[in-house]
């Protein structure tokens, strides 16, 4: 399963109404983000307002256009926006991470290993 790590950074005036946003989350985008494949999706938001999402999606291509295709993502985007430090819609402005450690892979290939 494919994983993605991505950050961004919410303007840390704004981490309360993002934080009770989040609390949240519209019933309906939520139902989107899950019927186009996104699974395990976590975001974590320090005090400086470094974010840092994790999800995983089978093809993450497809996984955000079928949400960006929504009115309910398009709205929620919009109001997000003003919420973040780069002043665009969050969805769009995400750099990721390549990642470098998995646990639990590494203990297959040590297991793997260890059966040979």
């Amino acid at each position: 399963m494919p994983r993605y790590c991505f950050v961004s950074q919410v303007r840390p005036d704004q981490l309360d109404e993002y934080r009770r946003r989040h609390a949240a989350v519209w019933p309906e985008l939520l139902e989107t983000l899950r019927d186009a494949g996104w699974r395990h999706y976590s975001i974590f938001v320090g005090d400086d307002g470094l974010l840092v999402g994790y999800a995983e999606v089978d093809d993450l291509d497809a996984a955000q256009a079928a949400v960006q295709a929504t009115d309910v993502n398009r709205r929620w985007q919009d109001e997000m926006a003003r919420l973040f430090a780069h002043g665009a819609r969050p969805d769009e402005n995400w750099q990721y991470l390549d990642e470098a450690f998995n646990l639990d892979d590494q203990l297959a290939a040590a297991a793997r290993e260890e059966d040979r």
